[in-house]
This record gives C-alpha cells, sequence and structure tokens, in this order.
C-alpha cells in the first residue's frame, strides 16, 4: 500500500492533547456506565448473570483495545474505526464501520440524558416521568454548547469531571464495602434465566466499558498520536476494569435485586445502606458529574466520526466544515437533534415493560458490536494485506486478541437476535437503520466517492482546511 500515511499538523483540527486528556476521554467516554445503566442487567439475568455477562464483555473489551491501539498508531485519523475498515476492505465497508460508531455515539448520550434525569429526580426526590421531556434537551444545549467552545476547552473540562467522577466511586466503595461484607441483603437466584439470562444481560454487562473504542477519535486532536493513544486506551481500560469489579462487588450485596430497577443505582445503594443524608446525595450530586463526563465526550466523539465520514464524501459536506474555532460545528448539532428525537420516539413507543433508556442502551450496544466486528476483521486483514504499515504499536497476540473480538461480538450479535425483549426490539431496529445506510450508500454516497482512494482521504487531512471552507 506504500508509506503509512500520518496525520500532519496541518489538519484542521487542534493538536494539544497529551496521555492524560486522552486518559480522561477513554474514562470519560465510560464512566457514566458506572452510575447507570448497567443495573439492568441484573434484571435481565440476575447477579450471577451479570457477572458472568461483564466477565464475557470484559474480556472481548480488553481484546478490542489492544487490536484498536494497533490500528489507532498506524491510522491516526479523525474517522477511527471508518478509516480502519476503509482501508481494509474498501469504501462500502468503511461506511458501514463508520455508520454503526455513528448509530452507537449518537444514541448513547440519548440514554446518558435520561440518566441525568433519574439522578436529579433522585436528589430532590420527584418522580422522573416529570423529567422526561424538557430536561434532556436542556443537557443537549449545554453539553453540545460545550463543545461548540472547541476541543481545547471541553476537553480540559472532561479531565476535570471525569477526575472527580472517578474519585467518586472510590469513595462510594470504601464507604460500603463493609456493609457489603457484614450484612448483606439476600437476592433471588444468581441465574434466574440460566444461560438465556445471561445472553440477555450483555449489553448491559458491555456498558460498563461501551465507547471506549473513541479514543482513536481524537487521533488529530491528540499531540503525539503513537506514543498518547496506546497508553491513554490501556489506562482507561484498566481503570474501567477497576470499576467495574467494585460496583458488581457491593452493589447488589448492599440492596438486593431492588438495584435492577434503580434510576440512580449508586445513591441508591448508599440509601440503603445508611438512609438518605449527606453521602446519598453526595453520590448523586457526583453522579451527574460522572454522567456529564459520558455526555460530553461522546458528543465529542459522534461529531469527529461524523466530520470524517462528510470530510471523505459520504455525508454531506456541509458535516466536514469547521468554523473559525476548528469546530465541526454542524457535525455537533445534527446528530444532537437526531438523538433527541430518537429518545422522545422510545419514550413514546418503548413497549410495556420496558424502559427507554434500556431499549436505547441495546441499540448503540447492538451498533457498536456490528462496528467491532469490521474493526477486528480489518486488523486481522490488514497484518496480511499491508504488512508494510507503520505500526509503532504491535498488539499482543495479533491473530487470537482480534479473534477473540470477532467470536464474542458475534455471539453478543446473534443473542440479541434471538431474544424477543428489548434486546431483540433493538437489534431489529439497527439493522433497519443499517439497512437503510446501505441503500443511502448506493444510491448517494457510492458517487460521491468513486474514483477517491483511501491515499486522497488521507491527503485530505494532510490539506485540511484551517477556517470555515
Amino acid at each position: 500500500m506504500g508509506e503509512s500515511p500520518q496525520a500532519s499538523d496541518a489538519a484542521a483540527l487542534p493538536r494539544f492533547a497529551g496521555p492524560w486528556l486522552l486518559w480522561g476521554l477513554g474514562v470519560g467516554y465510560v464512566v457514566s456506565g458506572d452510575y447507570f445503566g448497567w443495573n439492568f442487567g441484573i434484571g435481565a439475568g440476575g447477579t450471577g448473570g451479570m457477572w458472568i455477562a461483564t466477565a464475557i464483555m470484559a474480556v472481548m473489551y480488553t481484546a478490542l483495545v489492544f487490536t484498536i491501539a494497533e490500528l489507532a498508531t498506524a491510522l491516526p485519523v479523525a474517522g477511527g474505526p471508518y478509516a480502519f475498515a476503509r482501508w481494509a476492505f474498501g469504501p462500502f465497508a468503511g461506511f458501514i464501520t463508520g455508520l454503526a460508531v455513528t448509530i452507537e455515539t449518537t444514541i448513547a448520550p440519548a440514554v446518558i440524558a435520561s440518566g441525568i434525569g433519574g439522578y436529579l429526580a433522585g436528589l430532590v426526590g420527584a418522580s422522573p416521568g416529570a423529567w422526561q421531556w424538557w430536561l434532556p434537551a436542556m443537557v443537549y444545549v449545554v453539553f453540545v454548547g460545550l463543545n461548540l467552545l472547541g476541543s481545547v476547552v471541553s476537553l480540559r473540562a472532561l479531565l476535570v469531571v471525569t477526575a472527580i467522577a472517578s474519585a467518586a466511586i472510590v469513595v462510594w466503595a470504601i464507604a460500603l464495602a463493609p456493609v457489603a461484607l457484614t450484612r448483606a441483603v439476600e437476592t433471588g437466584p444468581a441465574l434466574p434465566h440460566g444461560v438465556v439470562g445471561v445472553l440477555a444481560a450483555l449489553p448491559a454487562g458491555g456498558w460498563f466499558f461501551l465507547a471506549i473504542e473513541g479514543v482513536p477519535l481524537a487521533a488529530e486532536d491528540a499531540r503525539d498520536p503513537p506514543r498518547d493513544l496506546p497508553r491513554a486506551m490501556l489506562g482507561a481500560m484498566a481503570t474501567l476494569l477497576g470499576f467495574a469489579v467494585v460496583i458488581l462487588a457491593i452493589a447488589p450485596r448492599v440492596t438486593g435485586d431492588a438495584i435492577a430497577t434503580a434510576g440512580n443505582p449508586l445513591p441508591a445503594a448508599v440509601e440503603a445502606a445508611f438512609g438518605r443524608g449527606w453521602l446519598s446525595i453526595g453520590i448523586g450530586g457526583v453522579g451527574l458529574v460522572g454522567l456529564a463526563a459520558s455526555m460530553l465526550s461522546i458528543v465529542f466523539a459522534y461529531s469527529r466520526q461524523v466530520y470524517a465520514l462528510a470530510r471523505a464524501g459520504y455525508l454531506p459536506a456541509a458535516l466536514g466544515r469547521t468554523d473559525r474555532r476548528r469546530v465541526p460545528r454542524m457535525a455537533l448539532v445534527v446528530p444532537a437533534v437526531i438523538g433527541y428525537l430518537a429518545l422522545v420516539l422510545a419514550q413514546a413507543l418503548a413497549p410495556p415493560g420496558a424502559a427507554a433508556a434500556d431499549l436505547l442502551m441495546q441499540v448503540a450496544v447492538f451498533a457498536a458490536l456490528v462496528a467491532y466486528v469490521l474493526i477486528a476483521a480489518s486488523h486481522v486483514a490488514l497484518r496480511r494485506r499491508s504488512p508494510e504499515l507503520a505500526r509503532p504499536y504491535r498488539t499482543p497476540l495479533p491473530t487470537l486478541t482480534p479473534l477473540v473480538v470477532i467470536v464474542i461480538a458475534t455471539v453478543a450479535l446473534l443473542a440479541s437476535l434471538w431474544l424477543v425483549n428489548a434486546a431483540g426490539i433493538a437489534a431489529t431496529v439497527t439493522l433497519a437503520l443499517l439497512g437503510v445506510g446501505a441503500l443511502y450508500y448506493r444510491f448517494v454516497a457510492r458517487a460521491r466517492v468513486r474514483g477517491r482512494t483511501i491515499h486522497d482521504e488521507f491527503a485530505l487531512v494532510r490539506a485540511a482546511e484551517t477556517g470555515a471552507d
């Protein structure tokens, strides 16, 4: 394929982020999953089923991080996963991968916006239903607005809120560990639904780690991508693994099965142990900070993916332009509108017994799983077809590691299609969106990218616009 393409400092996005900012981005993407969403898996699979599901997804995400670390240093561009598949398999595979990541990162903020409503309701003692329409709109306005100030502002703010949210989980664990050890509440059967329950809990297990793969989307914001991206991703994954183990070891033992339906599971555990007081209110308040960290970072992520797809010609050109702050304004605003409308639609149409946030969470997870299969397959293909590609970081066990991702992600995908519940609905919706995207590519986008090679797209990065044009 020739010389490894490296995005130059002439790219339209500012290069300033070091390893700590990128670590904050990686943990920030995910930390809301520690505060909200994972508990749905206990309702689906029981406590034991959730442990097994989380362990399976932890193995997959660890392998995914090692896999992506190599790809991100070889192809350090804002398109991230899209660029990997485009280089390995061509323009259609690149588009479908980018579309899957776009669905994931557009829908995930809607789940987080719903979680913010649950935490606020818990703080003031109100019904979450009272917040479901107007509060998410305000959340989107605030966090899209922060990103519109530029990545220098948004990523530095993100590092601060991520550090606060991470410290609060440590404080929460120290306070509740003695309670979990000495007076644990009885729970139901560990595996009430057997293997089916484990499969149903896989999306919630993945919620502890979902979106960490978005770190390479900041490749054109990073000062030294080959050095800093792997360090940040591996450090973030280690942090998230620790959080998942601590939370699952403590929360269900303190609250019992009631944690499965809590809108604010970490403060709910504090209230179960000590009653409502300063600690539960404090954890609830910091929980909002954790949700804010993920909202801020995933809004950043979808803007980079949409920007890259538009710059490459797949999406309308307006989505691939930056303003005078070098911010992809339209790529921030348009997906926010779509995500909010998806939340409103899910709240209106969710079947009885299915929470809108749970349904949307599983749409995001299913779309992510599709992307993971394609990313790992890209790693395998590029190792064989492009051995000359510069790889500043190399994946350990390069044959086995991406294969682990492919196998587990495929099993999770097939399980979602098989299950006749919220997971099945989410899988059907996601496949329908990808099908519409394939038709869009066939009749609209293919003509735009015809004759354009991946080398041309990397040349666009090197000569990227510095202003609005």
